[in-house]
């Protein structure tokens, strides 16, 4: 069988997660990775408190780290299923790319933790922040964040991750507004994300510029399955660097993603379900599986042989 696989975002975070993971797989998740990060990755994952879990700078080097260790527990087991495709949501690319084996496992943990810091410092600038529309496809949200900017706000459409999924993000103010009038432009519900700002729009330049420099001190190879860019729903071409960058203020075109790899099966890998959910919800026909955990892959292998 043929399956792509997925692997999750920020926001997929738990205290407690990869609790079963961390002696199975020391090389990538012990003193090595506390070295990279300065400051520990169990006790953050394990121990939180919440507060510093899902803080941004702390969130995607860890979900980066355990997704990729959960990959390493399914690929040997995978037998006769042969991945044709990956993604991942927003920071869950670099995990695709580490697990495709365009990019060192340390050296993504590095660059991860240079991106959410970047972020995180961006996110700091000024007041801002992301919404849910509910009930809004994505042209409805194009044309109520251009009806936003055409009174002078700054509010564009950041993720489209599945039928009835859209995101937008800008400034506070932006946001409070698009709570108050999405009924009145034909939106069910807008309902504001905690998250620490207006990530995948032009709010994130400055993280750009420095997530720049922190690539040129990277070296890609070549993938061994195609990974699919957010920003153009196609697999990654020769400029992975570049494309990466641009991430940051692009669009996350993850619900394209998964219609254009073509997939009949997918595999979210790592903590959480989210992905699972918006495959399941892009390509309703598809067989979907969670591999969460080491427990959790000899189930999902069954389950995949059975469909």
């Amino acid at each position: 069988m043929n399956v792509a696989v997925l692997f999750p975002g920020q926001g997929a975070q738990f205290v407690g997660m990869g609790a079963e993971l961390f002696d199975r797989h020391p090389d990538l998740l012990g003193d090595a990775a506390d070295a990279v990060l300065g400051w520990s990755l169990r006790d953050a994952c394990l121990a939180g408190p919440e507060e510093r879990l899902t803080s941004t700078e702390v969130a995607q080097p860890a979900l980066y780290a355990l997704s990729l260790a959960t990959w390493r527990e399914l690929e040997p087991a995978l037998g006769d299923v042969v991945v044709t495709a990956a993604a991942g949501h927003s920071l869950g690319e670099y995990t695709a790319l580490a697990a495709a084996g365009a990019l060192d496992a340390m050296d993504g943990l590095a660059l991860v933790a240079a991106r959410g810091r970047a972020m995180a410092e961006a996110a700091a600038i000024e007041p801002s922040g992301m919404a849910a529309l509910i009930g809004a496809d994505e042209a409805s949200a194009d044309a109520f964040a251009e009806h936003r900017r055409s009174l002078g706000g700054r509010l564009w459409v950041a993720n489209v991750n599945a039928p009835g999924q859209v995101v937008v993000a800008g400034g506070a103010e932006d946001i409070d507004w698009a709570v108050a009038s999405g009924r009145e432009h034909g939106i069910r519900r807008v309902i504001p994300l905690k998250v620490a700002g207006a990530f995948h729009t032009p709010f994130m330049e400055p993280a750009a510029a420095a997530l720049t420099r922190a690539l040129t001190e990277v070296a890609f190879a070549e993938p061994t399955f195609p990974v699919y860019a957010n920003l153009t729903a196609e697999p990654h071409g020769d400029d992975l660097a570049a494309a990466l960058a641009a991430q940051l203020t692009g669009r996350v075109r993850f619900a394209d993603s998964l219609t254009a790899m073509g997939a009949r099966a997918f595999v979210h890998v790592g903590p959480g379900d989210v992905t699972a959910g918006m495959a399941r919800r892009v390509v309703p026909e598809a067989t979907v599986v969670v591999v969460d955990g080491p427990d959790a892959v000899q189930p999902a292998l069954e389950a995949l042989a059975a469909a």
